[in-house]
């Protein structure tokens, strides 16, 4: 797991290894054990390095042994031994026991094709010293983010945007479209981000820059099968199946030449994660998980009742709303991305806990719910579809009560308020999106919150027609439970899950995770199976708990589902907030940011005075207009030195 980042000149030039160093400089916690900067003609690379693979042989930027092509590589190839065989047997020579060097000689030998050969989680540049040209790829699943933009003269890219700031002819603003998208799917439609004229990568693409010429190719996506095509759905060997899939994902997730941990949540799938490791590591496993004093979100007792079960040797950290509150800015810092939770504050302060325990690698059970139908949103398009099959049905929507069981608010709610939130009509049933519709709806009121100048400027932007347009030709022709999947998996799982609450808060205390579940081999297979293996009617994840059989135990194979969450709202206003909080929702820093309107964020905040408890939506406005007042502070309204 590292830091990249690298220049190529468009008009001619050659790269400044100073403009390198002060790019690289701005991510130090994603590699802190050694740093490297390399001009290569028109090209520049610039790395910085957390060792896990050949500690002392894996220095980046790398070269093939011929010096024709140079690399500079974050993330992991976890078949490199088998590839490294295979490309020895074709006369391939290495330097090196680091998958670096196989993802080198891979491209010698398969060109751009050499991405469908790796399994694993990367965002890597290639430049070609002989066709002058760059090659950038980002892994299927989007583990590992890559961003880039271009200049009048350079082409830029980098494993964050902060390093592209360090550059000061990129623009500091926001983009307001990137922002509508985001205050409506809590994520930008790739390539777009929050920031103007600054794109991402997209999961599963690859990019190549040849002269004034820029390519964008999608290599891979996820094959989710026609309405009826899907493979046997024999249970039982469809379990054993997986399985062996995730017993092999996990034992090559487990190569490194450092101490590997794991995240222990209380939920089954990190628990199957951790009973493999078990089955395959030599060792004792340490374990890490969060724990909450509010027990609304505390997960603790399932967490030490699996560590007991699995035998591990368990540490964690306590969260509370001060703590919350008082990391936020830092957390705003590493997302580079407003937020409509506070959830990734704990998983800041957990890897904080895990680099302080002396591990760097940590596997998770990320991925899960996507792939076998683990979540509330698919369980609620079930039930609104089998109301919409009879819309003047009394008890249909009764069964909007089996919903997020953990919710005690929800739980509470009157049918009537229910069925008048989760109305379904004849209009709704044909929508491509009616799976994640009432989500986004909830999430797009909050736009209300712009100032007029936003509003006008985005005018009648219509964030989901785009998405619509963007569909896939065959998405239609998907079951509906696999159109859910997609969009969850599409969006959601690499914008928000894999990077808010994933890579940027683990590589904040230089730590890398690892996710078994995003193995592409177990996404295509969860992509292939019937829906009905993935949610016996109401029943979550039915194939995966058959699969964890007599490997976890039966109280979190029975126990509801419940939902990572933190306490969100309330943590910036009781009388021990943090100053920053009362200075950046004032009314004059709102209005100099000018992306809200400073009446509407008045009567907001006011809604949590004393101590009072906000709605769900209110709750996501809070966090959302603070999240983006830092943001606005830390990368807009001034420079990267003064961060």
């Amino acid at each position: 797991m590292c830091g990249i980042a690298g220049q190529l000149r468009i008009d001619g030039g050659e790269p400044e290894a100073s403009k390198l160093r002060k790019m690289i400089a701005a991510l130090p916690y994603r590699g802190p054990d050694a740093s490297g900067v390399r001009v290569i003609g028109a090209a520049g690379f610039a790395h910085a390095r957390l060792s896990i693979i050949d500690l002392q042989g894996g220095a980046q930027p790398m070269s093939s042994v011929d010096r024709r092509f140079w690399i500079t590589f974050n993330g992991e190839i976890f078949n490199y031994l088998e590839l490294r065989e295979e490309l020895i047997n074709k006369g391939h020579s290495f330097a090196t026991r680091s998958d670096t060097e196989v993802i080198l000689n891979a491209y010698s030998e398969y060109g751009e094709d050499c991405v469908n050969h790796f399994n694993g989680q990367w965002a890597f540049a290639i430049w070609d010293t002989k066709e002058r040209k760059l090659f950038l790829s980002r892994d299927r699943a989007g583990v590992r983010p890559l961003f880039y933009t271009q200049t009048k003269d350079s082409f830029l890219f980098a494993s964050e945007i902060k390093a592209l700031m360090a550059c000061p002819e990129v623009p500091r603003e926001f983009d307001l479209v990137g922002m509508d998208q985001i205050f409506t799917f809590w994520v930008a439609l790739p390539p777009r981000t929050a920031f103007k004229n600054i794109s991402q990568l997209p999961p599963g693409h690859s990019l190549t820059v040849q002269g004034d010429r820029v390519q964008v190719k999608q290599y891979w996506s996820v094959p989710y099968v026609e309405q009826g095509d899907s493979c046997n759905g024999n249970a039982r060997a469809r379990s054993e199946e997986l399985l062996h899939l995730l017993f092999d994902a996990t034992r090559i997730r487990l190569r490194s030449d450092v101490p590997v941990g794991a995240y222990l949540s209380g939920g089954i799938d990190s628990a199957l994660t951790t009973a493999l490791i078990g089955k395959i590591a030599n060792e004792r496993l340490r374990s890490f998980s969060l724990t909450f004093a509010d027990a609304e979100f505390d997960e603790s007792p399932y967490q030490l009742e699996a560590s007991a079960f699995l035998g591990t040797q368990h540490s964690s950290v306590s969260c509370s709303q001060a703590d919350i509150a008082r990391v936020f800015p830092e957390v705003i810092h590493h997302a580079e991305h407003p937020l409509f939770r506070t959830a990734p504050a704990p998983m800041f302060l957990l890897s904080r806990l895990v680099r302080e325990s002396g591990f760097k690698v940590v596997l998770t059970g990320e991925g899960a719910d996507e792939a076998f139908g683990g979540y509330d949103i698919f369980k609620e398009a079930k039930i609104r579809r089998f109301w919409g099959q009879n819309l003047e049905s009394k008890w249909r929507p009764l069964l909007l009560k089996r919903l997020f069981p953990f919710l005690q608010d929800f739980q509470r709610q009157p049918a009537a308020n229910l069925r008048h939130f989760f109305r379904v009509t004849a209009e709704d049933l044909s929508n491509p999106l009616f799976s994640h519709m009432r989500r986004w709806e909830l999430t797009a009121r909050l736009k209300m919150l712009f100032s007029a100048d936003v509003q006008a400027e985005i005018g009648k932007y219509d964030a989901t027609a785009e998405l619509t347009e963007s569909l896939p030709s065959e998405f239609r022709s998907w079951s509906h439970f696999g159109q859910g999947e997609y969009l969850e998996a599409k969006y959601f799982l690499p914008g928000y899950l894999l990077s808010s609450q994933g890579d940027r808060m683990a590589m904040a205390h230089s730590v890398e995770g690892r996710y078994p579940f995003l193995d592409y081999r177990v996404v295509e297979l969860g992509a292939k199976l019937p829906a009905r293996l993935k949610m016996w009617v109401l029943n979550e994840k039915y194939l995966l708990k058959r699969a964890c059989g007599g490997l976890v135990p039966e109280s979190i194979l029975r126990r509801p589902k419940q939902s990572y969450r933190a306490p969100e709202g309330r943590c910036f206003f009781d009388e021990k907030a943090p100053d920053y909080v009362k200075e950046l929702l004032s009314p004059a820093a709102v209005e100099k940011a000018g992306v809200f309107d400073k009446r509407a964020v008045s009567i907001l905040t006011s809604k949590f005075a004393g101590g009072k408890e906000g709605s769900f939506k209110d709750n996501m406005g809070v966090v959302a207009v603070l999240s983006t007042q830092l943001l606005a502070s830390q990368f807009v309204n001034q420079t990267m030195g003064d961060n």
